[in-house]
């Protein structure tokens, strides 16, 4: 094989690398969005679903469900979280009000988001947040603490063999929301 066979192969071969490398950082790229929309449809990992309560939701007082709070914190991000209850008992379409407690206990100001899953998977699409300190993040200053709402209802079409719940949020370390004008 000549030189300039041996330098178009390697060009071609170079091309061909650098078009994978492509592929796989687009599909990289849409990975995350991909996820969201399985998620939503299957309703597994904990996605749970954040339309707002019908105004004529039926309470269902035959039944009690349990539903457990818990709060995990990515290493590193300095501040507590905890629910200040660790569960309650429900009525399925009863809305209750609930809060988690954030304290940030660095020397400088921090910005956490918290992300929702719900155990089993199968129920995160009958638990749905009517309010929730999940859909924004959420800032504190150095040595300050926060009260972070949740309000919700299980919905009365969950299944009858599912009697407690458990949501549990991850509080992660978050940038800022840019400043818009």
């Amino acid at each position: 094989m000549s030189e300039q066979d041996q330098t178009r192969k390697n060009g071609r071969s170079a091309w061909k690398l650098a078009g994978m490398a492509f592929l796989m950082f687009g599909f990289a790229y849409a990975l995350v969005p991909l996820y969201d929309v399985f998620c939503e449809i299957t309703g597994i990992n904990g996605k749970t679903d954040n339309s707002v309560a019908a105004e004529s939701q039926q309470v269902d007082f035959s039944r009690t469900v349990t539903v457990e709070f818990v709060a995990y914190i990515n290493p590193g991000l300095g501040w507590d979280f905890v629910p200040e209850v660790q569960k309650v008992k429900v009525h399925p379409g009863e809305t209750r009000t609930i809060a988690y407690h954030a304290k940030n206990n660095t020397a400088t100001s921090a910005v956490g988001q918290a992300v929702p899953s719900v155990t089993p998977g199968l129920a995160a699409q009958y638990l749905n947040k009517i309010e929730c300190f999940c859909f924004n993040r959420q800032p504190l200053d150095a040595g300050k603490d926060a009260e972070l709402p949740l309000v919700f209802y299980v919905d009365p079409a969950l299944p009858e063999d599912i009697s407690t719940l458990t949501l549990a949020y991850t509080l992660f370390s978050a940038k800022p929301e840019p400043v818009t004008q």
